[in-house]
């Protein structure tokens, strides 16, 4: 796109309740409008469309963030800026020229009055009116007041028209007019346009872009969907295009997932009960209310659990949190699913594949209400592997061409982040995996000892497992998340939809605990205390503490990276459960014919991530509430990810097993073991 000539830097809009608390419209909006581009604003009833279109016109102001022009804070109206109503909004006792001329003498004050009556005579005529200048308001019909409010924006030759649903109240003939001609005269004006509307034939006539916000409260944008029809546009022709009714349908298929997850999802409550204030409840009944199994892998993921039980994080809220060690990615989701655990600490794209019942399992109803760690993963080969002088991708490709084997490579779990990571390094580098890789599922605690044994040749793992491997010879690092995604989420908190929706205070509350943990984990002052907690014998142990401490450098100058990866727990928006990041996960389940692509992905995206949950631990720590970004995900193995257009980014890769795109029925979360302790949020 062109450089943005409108910036909306991250707008929150909030409205004071007149019996207490606060209405929030808009929450962290953020959008760039190219010079010359025509926007449309679609979405739901409630959705914020005319209040984020009032505050572009600065007729309103953001409670936090802020929108700029030409590089210029937009604080106030002005006359670069112009608003069409639906109501017209003309003067009765004044003639069509004379509503005209109101405005462009009030703008060209210091123009001499023939280049004022020549632009009046200029903007009548654009609209088509000359017949009736010296008509009154009531003389004229509502296609014809409107042409008038339309003449009226663009005589004074505003930089940015602004229209909240100029043609809603025309009949459908005037309507069609009406909108023909707007294409029209702003393409000759060469004017930016942002328009709300409720039509998705309108939105898709007249646009370059629609932007579609989510539901209300605190509605943000959910797609913006690109209108490649070519211009100039006439109604029929565009009708007629083989690309209309496949963007007609996304528009639809939108609005129709956002009615369904507002049917079955309430927002976060704004009125949980601080964690300080004593409970009704005797002290027995409390504590089990307040009693939580977590379930975890060994590894670096769970530095910040451990720091936050060591700190009296979860104590101080009233939390007993009873950590529960698993060997096996599959044996801890089975807990999960049965209800034995209420939390667990998962590989980021478990959520997902939990929801759509992946590899054979039954569908159940995740959602992740938050980032637990990013990065910190390394592809690591045995070391034979170095002495035939495999130091970069292109060099394993080589090998593999030039050798008729196939590379047995180890994952934690199928599936699995690092197993994503994994596939779409091996296919950038030209290497098919299912041609030319046998994976292994191993319990991380047998990788080691099969590649001692040679049963494997290499692995992907964190900085905990592949620093084992250096430090007793067995293998070198490859490629780092440098190499492939850096910044990508790593683990996951991940719940029973139904379990969250009963006990909002208390997941909150244990992410408050676990935000707090992973600020004290990325602070460098910490770097011994946390090796030190981490060496104890039920986290990681003391060898591992070691191996740690010692293993920084991996010593390859060829490689892109020379440092072994670090995990991030806090800073960059860490912790932000990013449903963009999920969009790329669906990608790879379906390039790998693991689950049809979901034509729904919003609706299941906006079920299974709960950034809201995140936004609002962040606010209870003092912090500020963070949201996913819209930029396109950076892949240093490939080109960006756009999430508005996933299905272009999937064909587009190698070795793409996808072969259909359906609609993905979502499990319900109301369905609860009848043994799982709730706790009710106060009303």
């Amino acid at each position: 796109m062109d450089r943005a000539m409108v910036t909306v830097d991250n707008v929150t809009r909030s409205f004071d309740l007149p019996k207490g608390g606060t209405y929030v419209a808009l929450k962290d909006i953020n959008l760039n409008i190219a010079e010359g581009e025509f926007i449309s604003l679609i979405g739901h009833s409630g959705c914020g469309k005319s209040t984020l279109l009032n505050l572009m016109a600065g007729l309103d102001q953001a409670n936090t963030g802020g929108i700029l022009m030409d590089s210029r804070q937009v604080t106030d109206p002005g006359p670069d800026r112009m608003v069409v109503f639906q109501n017209y909004s003309l003067l009765p006792w004044q003639s069509v020229r004379q509503n005209i001329a109101l405005a462009v003498n009030n703008v060209m004050r210091e123009s001499s009055q023939a280049e004022r009556h020549e632009r009046v005579e200029q903007s009548i005529a654009l609209v088509g009116l000359g017949h009736a200048a010296d008509k009154l308001p009531a003389e004229l019909s509502g296609g014809m007041k409107q042409r008038v409010a339309i003449a009226r924006a663009l005589a004074i030759r505003p930089r940015l028209l602004l229209l909240d649903e100029p043609f809603g109240a025309l009949d459908a003939l005037t309507r069609g007019n009406l909108q023909q001609q707007l294409m029209q005269i702003c393409q000759q004006a060469g004017v930016t346009t942002v328009m709300v509307t409720h039509s998705v034939d309108e939105a898709l006539l007249l646009s370059d872009r629609v932007v579609c916000l989510t539901n209300g409260p605190a509605a943000g944008i959910g797609q913006i969907l690109k209108v490649s029809l070519p211009r100039p546009r006439e109604r029929l022709e565009v009708m007629e295009h083989p690309d209309y009714y496949r963007l007609r349908g996304e528009l639809i298929n939108f609005l129709q997932q956002q009615r369904r997850l507002k049917q079955n999802r309430q927002p976060l409550s704004t009125s949980l009960p601080s964690p300080s204030v004593p409970q009704p409840a005797s002290d027995a009944v409390a504590m089990a209310q307040r009693t939580v199994r977590i379930g975890y892998l060994p590894g670096l993921d769970i530095a910040p659990m451990a720091v936050a039980l060591d700190r009296g994080f979860f104590s101080d809220r009233n939390i007993q949190l009873i950590p529960v060690v698993f060997h096996r990615w599959q044996q801890m989701e089975e807990q999960l699913r049965a209800g034995d655990l209420q939390l667990a600490i998962t590989s980021a794209s478990t959520p997902l594949a939990l929801t759509l019942g992946l590899h054979g399992q039954p569908s159940w109803p995740a959602i992740t209400p938050m980032t637990v760690t990013r990065s910190g993963n390394a592809i690591c080969l045995a070391q034979r592997f170095r002495d035939l002088n495999v130091h970069t991708l292109p060099d394993l490709a080589a090998l593999l061409n030039a050798r008729d084997e196939r590379l047995r490579l180890a994952v934690g779990q199928k599936g699995s982040m690092q197993d994503l990571l994994l596939r779409h390094w091996l296919a950038s580098g030209g290497i098919n995996p299912d041609q030319a890789v046998d994976f292994q599922v191993l319990s991380p605690l047998a990788i080691q000892s099969a590649l001692r044994n040679g049963e494997i040749d290499g692995f992907i793992a964190g900085r905990y497992r592949v620093a084992k491997a250096m430090e007793t010879g067995l293998g070198y690092v490859l490629a780092t998340d440098l190499d492939i995604w850096s910044g990508h989420p790593e683990k996951v908190l991940t719940c029973h939809q139904g379990w969250a929706a009963n006990n909002e205070s208390l997941l909150l509350d244990v992410c408050s605990a676990l935000i707090r943990g992973g600020q004290f984990c990325e602070n460098g002052g910490n770097h011994d205390n946390l090796v030190g907690l981490l060496s104890r014998p039920q986290w990681l142990g003391i060898d591992a503490a070691l191996a740690l401490q010692r293993q920084f450098n991996l010593g390859n100058a060829q490689n892109t990276s020379n440092l072994l990866p670090l995990n991030r727990y806090h800073s960059d928006r860490a912790h932000v459960a990013n449903s963009a990041e999920g969009a790329w996960i669906l990608t790879q389940f379906s390039r790998w014919g693991w689950n049809p692509f979901p034509r729904n992905r919003l609706e299941l995206l906006g079920q299974v991530y709960r950034n809201d949950f995140c936004s609002a631990a962040l606010e209870q720590e003092g912090l500020a509430a963070l949201s996913p970004d819209r930029y396109p995900i950076e892949l240093a193995c490939g080109g960006p990810f756009d999430q508005d257009e996933p299905l272009s980014y999937l064909e587009a890769l190698p070795f793409n097993h996808n072969t259909a795109i359906a609609v993905t029925p979502l499990p319900s979360g109301a369905v609860r073991r009848a043994t799982t302790t709730t706790e009710t949020p106060a009303s």
